[in-house]
């Protein structure tokens, strides 16, 4: 073939710098959304944080600017539209402000002495470990240096709740052979730890960590039943074959039932307390609240950062137009962040009133009123990419009257009903767990029992939906939620 020219033409999606921001931006997490700006503020010395609510708005607009305007102009109307109401009637702006004033002790804005600068971070409680806690009790008792030596040895095997999972013998192999410990005496250091505070540390198993705690109690004819249970029967025990165990003790059932009641509040992880917690703190995006009727979607002002143009850098850059491409280009960078940030959270606002209007059920009276909803139905109603919904709906949180709750929890498969109509996976759910709230703990529902009352209602699930359901749930099976 002899070489030649051919012309094609094409389209092609180019993604602008612009929109990756945009579209990075509206996928990240409020935590995430801070730690990306505060990287923004780092490098781009022409972007800063608007501090001075008076003088500037949210999106870096000064007062005195007819941009200003256009945004309180265009706060109010959303505020009009948020209530319902038109500017004339007057109820608009009191509805707002009686809201605002409903939050204002919640904030960090709220009710505080001026002259009050105590941090309240300097009062958080110390964290006692495992370890610290057993080794203040090793010196309030009379032990031997080398009795001392081998249960701190011991207290060092021990895992996060407290129990000793290897064998002595195994630990026997890491104490050195000059030091001449017998096995004999690393029984004897283990009856001390075991004697140690909470009751139950240092057990080899879960039945012995029982027993341990049982012992700690006064003597009676339960407890002694209890204690045969937890070393012996445990397994009976976790199955509720209550015939059987009553049968292999030989005790009433009233000894049997106050014996079960007793294992039932012992401690099987005596060392979780002293475990490090950390807490994992949301911040919701919007706040959802009920006015004149109305269930409407408001940005939470503690989640929106407000950032402007450094107007110093500005002003020399303008002064000084061509002679700095650096410059140039990091002030249009930190005008791309602004209108980002504020794209970002208008869609979020979108497409968080777009749920609560189909929702509005759930808002009045709970799971049980959970409306099926797909990603697809909002993004046609607003106009936007399934994707997008997608990604405003992850990792965002909205504030309701029924808790903090992620957008993409408005959101499920459905089953039909009998009616022709659709029942939503969390009206299911919501269902389950009331039948098995009011199920008689003596015959507890199941499976399959279940599903036939779902179906007297209209709703027809299959068994093993249902089991699936009440996995979910972490409902125990009907086996294991039988009581005496």
């Amino acid at each position: 073939m002899k070489p030649s020219l051919q012309l094609r033409i094409s389209q092609q999606l180019a993604l602008t710098p612009q929109l990756q921001q945009s579209i990075k931006l509206l996928q990240l997490s409020t935590l995430e959304l801070s730690s990306e700006i505060e990287k923004m503020l780092l490098e781009n010395p022409l972007l800063e944080r608007d501090d001075d609510d008076n003088n500037t708005d949210t999106w870096g607009h000064t007062s005195g600017d007819a941009s200003s305007e256009k945004s309180a102009e265009r706060e109010k109307t959303e505020r009009e539209e948020f209530s319902g109401e038109s500017d004339s009637t007057g109820s608009s702006d009191s509805d707002y402000q009686e809201w605002s004033s409903e939050n204002a002790g919640t904030g960090s804005s709220g009710s505080r002495d001026d002259d009050d600068d105590t941090d309240f971070q300097e009062f958080r409680a110390a964290q006692t470990s495992l370890s610290e806690h057993l080794e203040g009790q090793i010196g309030l008792i009379a032990f031997s240096d080398r009795d001392r030596d081998l249960v701190r040895f011991l207290i060092e095997a021990l895992d996060e709740d407290g129990y000793l999972t290897q064998p002595l013998e195994e630990l026997m192999d890491l104490i050195p052979e000059e030091a001449g410990v017998e096995l004999e005496e690393l029984q004897i250091a283990l009856a001390h730890l075991q004697n140690l505070d909470p009751a139950g540390i240092g057990a080899r198993s879960p039945g012995e960590c029982l027993a341990l705690q049982l012992r700690c109690q006064e003597a009676c004819p339960d407890r002694d039943a209890a204690i045969t249970i937890v070393t012996e029967h445990l397994e009976l025990l976790a199955a509720r074959d209550f015939t059987r165990l009553k049968r292999l003790l030989a005790c009433s059932e009233e000894t049997l039932r106050a014996a079960h009641l007793r294992v039932c509040a012992l401690d099987p992880h005596p060392g979780a307390r002293f475990a490090a917690l950390e807490a994992r703190y949301i911040v919701p995006d919007v706040i959802v609240r009920k006015i004149r009727g109305r269930w409407g979607v408001m940005l939470n002002p503690d989640a929106m950062p407000k950032l402007r143009i450094n107007q110093l850098y500005a002003g020399i850059l303008q002064q000084h137009r061509g002679s700095s491409a650096s410059l140039s280009s990091q002030l249009q960078e930190a005008r791309w962040m602004i209108k980002n940030v504020q794209q970002r959270f208008d869609t979020i606002l979108r497409v968080s009133q777009a749920i609560v209007d189909r929702q509005r059920q759930f808002f009045d009276y709970g799971d049980v009123a959970m409306r099926p909803l797909t990603l697809r139905e909002i993004a046609e109603q607003l106009e936007l990419h399934e994707s997008t919904i997608s990604r405003v709906t992850t990792q965002k949180y909205m504030a309701t009257p029924r808790g903090i709750l992620e957008l993409k929890y408005f959101f499920g498969s459905h089953v039909a009903t009998d009616s022709g109509g659709a029942c939503s996976a969390t009206a299911i759910r919501a269902l389950i767990r009331q039948l098995v709230a009011a199920e008689d703990r003596k015959k507890p529902l199941s499976d399959a029992r279940i599903a036939e009352l779902l179906g007297q209602q209209g709703i027809v699930v299959a068994r093993r939906t249902i089991a699936k359901y009440r996995e979910a749930l972490n409902i125990p099976p009907v086996s294991q939620r039988k009581t005496i």
